[in-house]
């Protein structure tokens, strides 16, 4: 990016928070480039209009790539201009605080840049705007302060009509200049990583009914969404909308008021919410004339399937998929409610989702938390997450080993293919393992409280054995890393710490029935045994004691039970799997009317933490039914090469497709008795390993396949 543009604002850059302004450039073009990119940064969102078509809905990322660093977005505007005349409109908003998911600025401006050859479009004193005051801020109650958006209140009565088209005649104030965009508080401008919004369109809801003063408004599922309106009233009236996840997880969300000019006028709110229904409370004597809704979201495509003959697990796969993409926008989330926030325990199940159910635009996401989350490690070496952040900066433990471990990093290299995030964050990694945690004189791991000492929601949480099970996990992602990096000696030292840690962890934790602490008092954690599992820690022969463990304790959230029922595959128990699977997701899907998943087992008081009824760390069964059931596993980065090895329980039909980077798997199998038909389509340039459940072996190139195996 060249950085010629001037950081650019009115009435001295604006502090306060909820501030929006408007921008307008009139140009004369003599011929238009068969390209030019405009480089666009703000705190924190804008809209652009060329020529009076909109040209991004919501561009711009919440602020943080880095402590002091802005997103900027590159917009090919090429095609919005004409020769002659044009007109450039944006309407940036800047929330102006800080919060679990946006790190402020503090200034609120615009910085525009569009350089060729024969055009050079900037930022300077000759773009005119000004604060625009119809934006106001609503009275009490206010968003929670985890989030930095605020409530949006639109009094139409000062409204400036036709500001951001061509015909627009008004007077405007000159822009002022705060010096280079290098001096400004936005920092370092990093190029953003992940795509533009897709924008569905307005659109009509399914349906609308009325309750007294407030019409409710269907969705045809949980999404993002901005209200429009179009009444026709007496200057004055204040409408209000709001969805009825508006208290989502406990605490308020966003919500919007607007006031009424007189006559006919359409409105849409710019700031967008989530629910299943939207409210709209109208006062007497309005005229309501049309109700519409726009869906937002993450660009990317549902490109994964699965079905089989036990319609529960088509619902809750189906449900965990609508769960996982109502969890994505500027980052991961953990809820897009109470937090809207990119906590790294939920990462790691949601990235692990997204292989399966999304095509491969959804791995840029993933990709953008890594970088954030070591780019805001603090100087002590701890990672922490949410992050970026501008009012947290606590340090989870379990979490973040999670996060740079196996389930984290390390899927997310070997599933993608993509490994160039690697070096630039290994020694920031190996810095948190080996500088920051500490072992005692057997190779085990110390625990440490960190800032929150959490492993899970709920009750009966052996912290003890789930620290050593995720730190060794971490360490087999640092040392496949660092073998690649071709770091032996990391490697050599990490496989050594393995070793001890596999030399002792029976010794200390091992009771002959189960896996406990020396110092843990509660029933038998289920997580832990379940961890031990998966991990590779517990040894085949304790398989029968830890199945009955399992077949009795039931104490994980939504969160760590993926790793309990993934366990159970891994001890070839599909049946049981399954049958745990239902009894625990059973709860959740009797809600008909909801399509997300919990984060807890029911809502209320049923729910764990602040029960929000869209939480992606439930959805582990997405997961677990492509890769376990249908069996489908990488055996090399990006599924060039892969397994099929499927574990169906009592099921007698399954198949799962998804896109690859390498291109489309899909898998059906069937059993009929003792008989297994398994259809398999390989991608060009892949190869497969089939693995029928009586240990048959078939290796298949690229093509399509059907194979038979008798028990």
């Amino acid at each position: 990016m060249a950085g010629k543009g001037e950081w650019i604002s009115f009435d001295n850059p604006q502090t306060v928070p909820n501030t929006w302004m408007i921008f307008r450039k009139d140009i004369v073009l003599d011929e238009v480039p068969s390209q030019l990119t405009a480089n666009i940064a703000v705190d924190s969102k804008y809209w652009l209009w060329i020529n009076d078509r909109l040209v991004v809905f919501e561009g711009g990322l919440k602020r943080g790539p880095a402590r002091n660093a802005t997103y900027y977005d590159e917009v090919e505007i090429a095609p919005y201009l004409t020769e002659g005349d044009n007109t450039i409109a944006v309407l940036v908003w800047h929330f102006g605080k800080n919060s679990f998911s946006h790190a402020n600025s503090g200034v609120c401006g615009l910085f525009f840049e569009a350089i060729s050859p024969t055009v050079e479009i900037l930022s300077d004193r000759t773009w005119r705007g000004g604060v625009y005051d119809a934006y106001e801020d609503t009275g009490a109650p206010f968003p929670n302060y985890r989030l930095s958006e605020s409530n949006i209140r639109f009094d139409a009565r000062k409204a400036i009509k036709n500001w951001n088209k061509k015909i627009f005649d008004g007077r405007l104030s000159p822009a002022s200049l705060s010096g280079s965009i290098s001096d400004t508080p936005l920092g370092q401008l990093v190029k953003r990583p992940i795509p533009l919004w897709k924008d569905y369109g307005l659109a009509a809801y399914p349906d609308v009914r009325q309750s007294g003063d407030t019409l409710k408004c269907t969705l045809p599922y949980n999404c993002h969404i901005t209200p429009y309106l179009k009444v026709r009233a007496s200057a004055g009236q204040t409408i209000h909308m709001l969805t009825d996840n508006y208290t989502g997880g406990s605490a308020n969300n966003v919500r919007a008021e607007y006031i009424t000019c007189e006559g006919e006028q359409e409105y849409e709110n710019l700031g967008w919410m989530n629910g299943h229904e939207v409210w709209y409370v109208v006062p007497e004597g309005i005229e309501v004339l049309e109700l519409k809704y726009r869906e937002t979201g993450y660009d990317t495509e549902f490109s994964g399937r699965f079905h089989c003959n036990d319609e529960f697990f088509n619902e809750l796969w189906k449900r965990s998929a609508r769960t996982l993409y109502v969890t994505m926008r500027d980052t991961y989330m953990d809820c897009p409610d109470r937090e809207r926030a990119q906590w790294w325990g939920d990462v790691v199940n949601e990235l692990g989702e997204a292989f399966y159910s999304l095509s491969p635009s959804s791995h840029q996401l993933a990709l953008k938390g890594i970088y954030e989350l070591m780019n805001w490690q603090r100087s002590d070496g701890v990672i922490f997450s949410p992050c970026p952040a501008g009012n947290r900066n606590q340090e989870l433990p379990l979490q973040m080993l999670a996060s740079v471990g196996w389930y984290g990093f390390y899927t997310q290299y070997f599933y993608s293919a993509d490994s160039s995030f690697v070096p630039v964050v290994y020694d920031r990694v190996r810095r948190y393992l080996h500088d920051v945690w500490k072992t005692d004189n057997d190779g085990l791991v110390i625990e440490r409280p960190g800032d929150w000492n959490w492993g899970d929601w709920g009750k009966n949480v052996d912290i003890g054995v789930l620290t050593n099970c995720w730190y060794y996990l971490a360490l087999k992602a640092e040392q496949s890393f660092a073998l690649q990096m071709g770091k032996t000696e990391d490697a050599r030292q990490a496989a050594a710490m393995m070793r001890k840690i596999e030399e002792n962890f029976d010794t200390r934790f091992w009771t002959g029935s189960a896996y406990r602490s020396p110092d843990y008092k509660g029933e038998t954690d289920d997580r832990s045994q379940a961890m031990a599992i998966v991990s590779g820690l517990a040894s085949k022969s304790k398989y029968p004691a830890l199945l009955k463990v399992l077949q009795k304790e039931y104490h994980a959230s939504p969160y760590m039970e993926k790793y309990v029922l993934e366990a159970l595959f891994v001890m070839n128990e599909p049946e049981f799997a399954l049958e745990r699977m239902k009894k625990r997701y059973s709860s959740m899907l009797k809600y008909a009317q909801y399509t997300t998943l919990f984060e807890g087992w029911g809502i209320g008081a049923e729910g764990f933490g602040g029960g929000s009824i869209n939480h992606a760390w439930s959805g582990g069964p997405l997961t677990l039914l492509s890769q376990k059931v249908c069996g489908v596993e990488p055996t090399s980065p990006g599924f060039r090469t892969f397994r099929v090895a499927p574990q169906m329980g009592d099921l007698t039909e399954a198949e799962a497709s998804f896109e690859s980077v390498n291109g489309e798997i899909k898998v059906s199998v069937m059993r009929s008795g003792k008989r297994y038909t398994i259809r398999l389509t390989v991608p060009e340039n892949s190869s497969a390993e089939v693995i029928f459940p009586n240990g048959k072996s078939v290796n298949v190139s690229a093509g399509d396949h059907i194979l038979h195996s008798t028990n």
